[in-house]
């Protein structure tokens, strides 16, 4: 009785072991990045965590939250803008940010996210948020609409890195 017990036992353990492979293997596949190299790497579904972040993040921008936005960007975060714009680090983000808002007063009203995550070639787990917004701003008594899409790295609970599309709105859209 206790051989059958210790080999039921060895049994479990070996199989258990054996199911070591990483998460993503058991997802289905929604995609894939293509690296440098030509290689195509599966996308997977992302967490929603990394959505509800970037859904607070873009808050913050609405409520003109300079420091909550301060404490969501990672140490070495930069920013693409729709017009060639480079925001490297928090700091330039934040002076940025303070004259656009004071200049143009943007509104986003959001219209969806969605997430995904793939392993890098270094093993890196790399987490994305796409999102799209409507947005509305008034430059110089003249209110102005665009559609915005946003992709957004987010790495350890922090943004990393965001890269902004703009697209003016057709007048027959408004």
């Amino acid at each position: 009785m206790k051989k059958q017990l210790l080999l039921t036992l060895l049994a479990v353990l070996t199989l258990s072991c054996t199911n070591t492979q990483k998460q993503e293997s058991t997802q289905s596949q929604i995609g894939f990045e293509i690296a440098d190299d030509g290689t195509k790497l599966p996308l997977y579904a992302g967490a929603l965590s990394t959505v509800e972040l970037w859904e607070q993040y873009i808050k913050a921008h609405n409520d003109r939250n300079l420091d909550v936005i301060r404490a969501m960007n990672a140490e070495n975060f930069k920013a693409y803008g729709p017009n060639g714009e480079i925001i490297d680090g928090t700091d330039a983000h934040i002076e940025f940010l303070t004259n656009w808002f004071e200049a143009a007063n943007p509104k986003w009203k959001s219209n969806y996210f969605i997430t995904n995550k793939f392993t890098n070639q270094k093993d890196k787990l790399r987490e994305w948020v796409t999102s799209g917004h409507e947005v509305t701003m008034t430059v110089e008594g003249e209110k102005i609409e665009v559609g915005q899409v946003h992709d957004a790295l987010i790495q350890d609970g922090k943004i990393q890195m965001f890269y902004v599309y703009e697209i003016a709105k057709a007048s027959s859209e408004e």
